[in-house]
């Protein structure tokens, strides 16, 4: 919580036992979907009630620790694998789906969901996501869904102001459902030599979707449409606010970033350009964000304490990040807080 308010963390990922790893070789090596309904495969991939408890558990724990009282959980991006033959995708996505769902069934106050879907950039249109996206949100009662702006990693995808999404956006706004626009795999040959290169693709892709729906017309087709970019957006503007280069136009009711930032300085700046009530609080614990500061001894990604010292804020904006701004972009997930 942040002084008696409960802290909703709009950015998550699943933490089932290893991640699926061993049901993901499974399938690549066998070249063969999973079932139908994946969870009858459960014990032969070593996801034991054990693993599982243990996996939850150390989840809970670090968002106790963290101040953070539910989250919206999605895919762990580098593991949606968009690259994959559409005979397995499908499964592996529908996989995921049933661990996320599983996660917010164990926890129901402290999790909802937010669906993986099969993207194919090669396909007319995102007609083809639509089954899985009814299925979780009508059977598994997910609250959000996941889009990759380039699933396959190789720049394939037609940019996201382009009709070829428009199936997803009709569907995510008639259902009130909040859209997390989130990077994935990178194959780009040239980030060999950088660790975890797929972080770079994050920047990158999140920013460009950020300049083509801030460009484009999607908000006029969908007025209703509320997307979520994560990591403040991938990168900041350069210019100032009056410039031809900006969109001058009014997104404050569609467009919106989460404050997945660890470095203070990038996050302040962040949170400056976005605006507090167009930024949200999210810190994709357990993550990326365990390396500890220095000044505090506590993991990068506790951000509650962070925010919640920052001079230029004052309390109403530090509530509106931590838990109003919910109400308005994901009312469905905002009911835990």
């Amino acid at each position: 919580m942040y002084n008696g308010t409960k802290v909703l963390d709009i950015h998550g990922h699943y933490s089932a036992p290893v991640n699926g790893s061993a049901a993901l070789g499974i399938m690549l090596a066998s070249n063969t979907p999973l079932r139908d309904d994946p969870r009858k495969d459960l014990p032969r991939f070593g996801m034991s009630e054990q693993a599982w408890h243990a996996a939850m558990k150390r989840h809970v724990d670090m968002m106790d620790d963290h101040n953070i009282d539910a989250q919206l959980i999605g895919p762990r991006p580098f593991l949606m694998l968009g690259w994959m033959q559409k005979h397995l995708l499908e499964g592996w996505c529908r996989f995921i789906n049933h661990m996320i769902a599983r996660q917010c069934l164990a926890h129901p106050t402290r999790f909802s969901g937010a669906a993986c879907l099969p993207q194919n950039p090669k396909a007319p249109d995102l007609k083809h996501c639509l089954p899985e996206l009814e299925y979780c949100h009508k059977e598994l009662g997910f609250t959000g869904c996941y889009l990759t702006p380039d699933p396959v990693g190789d720049r394939s995808s037609p940019g996201m102001d382009d009709p070829y999404w428009d199936p997803v956006y009709a569907y995510c706004e008639k259902h009130d459902l909040p859209i997390i626009v989130h990077g994935t795999n990178c194959t780009d040959p040239r980030l060999k030599t950088i660790p975890q290169n797929y972080q770079i693709g994050f920047v990158w892709e999140q920013y460009l979707a950020t300049q083509l729906l801030s460009h484009g017309d999607v908000f006029k087709r969908f007025p209703g449409l509320k997307i979520v970019v994560c990591h403040c957006g991938g990168a900041l503007d350069r210019f100032i606010k009056s410039d031809h280069h900006l969109a001058q136009k009014d997104l404050s009711k569609n467009l919106f970033f989460d404050t997945c930032a660890l470095d203070t300085d990038f996050l302040e700046a962040a949170i400056k350009q976005r605006t507090p009530k167009n930024i949200m609080f999210g810190t994709e614990t357990p993550g990326s964000g365990g390396a500890i500061r220095p000044e505090t001894g506590k993991q990068g990604d506790d951000l509650v304490p962070i925010i919640g010292a920052m001079k230029f804020l004052n309390e109403e904006q530090k509530l509106d990040i931590f838990h109003n701004n919910c109400k308005h972009v994901a009312p469905g997930f905002s009911k835990l807080g």
